[in-house]
């Protein structure tokens, strides 16, 4: 097993769906954590020796000091930041309003930006580390109606490369995840809210070659390698992990 002991991870959004598993798996592997979040952090969670919560909301931008802050305090380090919090909504164009474009790009871009900027002396001062941004296979194609999170994801996939390039001197790899259909609260309330939930699930198995859709600690695995020392050559790179979704034609019949 990768051995993440004696590593400061800085998590936002770690406390539910995807973030909730790569949370657990980063603790699995021997990480101490600092989540970053509205909202407070489930008994299972919480309850953790080596884990803290820090309260804010990221389309603040006072959030970002108010994060590096509590690292340094509770730390006095940070080995890797994951930026995973955002959130969805589906909206046509015609009735996409200027301040919820903006609130997506907010929480979805522009605070893995600026967190990343804040955390720089931490990440600097431990001789480098690893950053990794949660972005989407909806970042690379696009379902309807989501023009503002395809745009807020497909930014967080070019930001991932220039980040790379900016930061290799400082020896701060950065990479991002594209999470394909994962299994959360959400994703099954959606399917079984289908007029037919046994054939929308038959479907959409049959959408993927893996024969399954993702479960959290799919990518909580797949961020442990990237923020341990196993992928110190891999950097700028968007990782696909979908089942091979992506990776299939659809036919007519």
């Amino acid at each position: 097993m990768t051995n993440l002991e004696g590593k400061v991870i800085v998590i936002t959004g770690g406390g539910q769906g995807i973030g909730l598993g790569i949370s657990q798996a980063m603790l699995a592997a021997g990480a101490a954590l600092l989540v970053a979040q509205r909202s407070p952090l489930p008994s299972n969670l919480a309850s953790q020796d080596w884990v803290h919560w820090v309260e804010t909301d990221l389309s603040n931008p006072d959030s970002y000091a108010t994060v590096a802050n509590a690292a340094e305090q509770t730390f006095g380090k940070v080995d890797v930041l994951i930026n995973n919090a955002g959130f969805m909504f589906e909206k046509p164009l015609d009735d996409l309003q200027l301040e919820e474009w903006n609130r997506m790009i907010a929480v979805n871009l522009t605070a893995p930006v600026f967190l990343s900027k804040h955390l720089l002396p931490l990440l600097r001062a431990d001789k480098g580390g690893s950053i990794i941004n949660i972005g989407s296979i909806e970042g690379l194609a696009a379902n309807p109606e989501h023009a503002a999170y395809c745009a807020s994801k497909g930014g967080i996939h070019a930001l991932t490369r220039a980040m790379a390039i900016d930061l290799g001197k400082d020896n701060i790899r950065v990479n991002a995840i594209a999470p394909g259909w994962i299994r959360t609260d959400l994703s099954d309330d959606y399917i079984n809210a289908q007029q037919d939930p046994d054939t929308a699930w038959e479907d959409l198995y049959k959408m993927h070659p893996a024969g399954r859709i993702g479960e959290p600690e799919d990518v909580g695995k797949l961020a442990v390698y990237l923020a341990s020392d196993d992928s110190t050559f891999v950097t700028g790179q968007v990782i696909v992990i979908d089942g091979g979704r992506t990776s299939k034609l659809p036919l007519p019949f």
